[in-house]
């Protein structure tokens, strides 16, 4: 598709300041909001370069606009607007669908809290309640597309059918974002780590297609561990997946789960006023390439991604899932021996005698 992409209604209606932005970083459209934002009316924004009214400090943000097809949402990030002094501001930036290298940019005043490496969920609060509202119209749009299916001849079903499906895969990007966004922590209890690696395999040994080994290395004798146990298998399946996408190619692609009991690992838990032991590690490995090194700080964030079409929540929602059982996820790389780790520690159940280990 070519030519310039279409202003809704909407676009002038919202809230938030909104950028429509070309491909060359030029402001093409600004709703009110966001002249008022800047201070300047529409009538000399338009045509300009975007460095001539915001200056990003944020280093990666500028990365990110010259790409012209980063996804992403940050909280608390300094900019400057012509000669005022710094501010703090919530911004998103997105591609265009159908409109190569053309990205809309919105912004608003920051609260109090955060920043861009800060914290994954609250980065994906304000698109979480959007998708929220967006489901409802997604519904009548499936809905709409199975009624017309019925009056077509079956050579233009095919129509109906992909309108459908994307309307299915909308769907479950919008479940995870609500997932990502979500503030409340599900009830943790004591969990047999073993049992729920073993769950996770099985899902995606169900679902697997290639012949990519997974080698478990477990410590027998662990205690069970304090977590939910469907968040884990849900982190697990994430992890092994990925592992397994990417060392699937490799000369002799493998992939090791190892269970192990580390001593002296401690985090301070703010939330609960006090520091919490993690003695529990669950390393998975993988031979593989490796993550593009400029993404390796970054990779927990939503919209980060290394993956030709990955979404970016899959390790931002891992990371709330462990961080909602008081647990912590590191990310490693070992270039000389060629592994990739990612490492999660888990708090020990407090368990009566009798109950058995993991």
């Amino acid at each position: 598709m070519t030519g310039q992409p279409p202003v809704t209604s909407q676009f002038s209606s919202l809230g938030l300041a909104v950028l429509l932005l070309d491909p060359d970083l030029h402001i093409v459209n600004a709703n009110p909001a966001a002249e008022q934002f800047l201070g300047v009316g529409m009538s000399r924004l338009a045509g300009k370069s975007l460095d001539r009214f915001i200056r990003f400090d944020e280093m990666r943000l500028n990365d990110w606009l010259a790409q012209g097809d980063a996804q992403i949402s940050a909280h608390a990030i300094s900019i400057v607007l012509r000669d005022e002094p710094e501010r703090r501001v919530d911004l998103t930036l997105s591609p265009v669908n159908g409109f190569p290298g053309w990205q809309m940019l919105t912004l608003r005043e920051a609260s109090n809290s955060g920043g861009l490496e800060d914290d994954p969920e609250q980065a994906v609060r304000t698109p979480a309640i959007l998708a929220h509202e967006i489901k409802n119209p997604l519904a009548a749009i499936r809905g709409a597309a199975q009624l017309l299916a019925r009056k077509l001849d079956e050579s233009d079903r095919s129509l109906t059918g992909l309108i459908t499906d994307e309307v299915d895969r909308i769907a479950k990007l919008l479940d995870r974002m609500q997932s990502l966004g979500r503030e409340q922590a599900e009830p943790v209890a004591a969990c047999n780590l073993h049992e729920v690696i073993r769950r996770a395999r099985s899902v995606i040994d169900a679902a697997a297609q290639d012949k990519v080994p997974i080698i478990e290395e477990f410590d027998p004798s662990l205690p069970l561990v304090l977590g939910n146990a469907d968040g884990l298998v849900q982190v697990l399946i994430n992890l092994i997946s990925n592992a397994r996408d990417a060392c699937n190619g490799a000369e002799n692609p493998k992939v090791i789960v190892r269970t192990r009991f580390v001593s002296g690992f401690v985090m301070n838990a703010i939330r609960l006023g006090r520091p919490i032991r993690l003695p529990i590690q669950v390393r998975v490995s993988d031979n593989g390439l490796g993550i593009d090194p400029a993404l390796r700080d970054h990779i927990f964030e939503p919209f980060v991604t290394g993956k030709k079409h990955g979404q970016g929540l899959g390790l931002a929602l891992v990371k709330k899932l462990v961080r909602d059982m008081d647990g912590r996820i590191t990310h490693e790389r070992d270039e000389g021996e060629g592994w990739t780790h990612f490492n999660i520690h888990l708090p020990v159940a407090q368990i009566a005698k009798g109950q058995g280990a993991a």
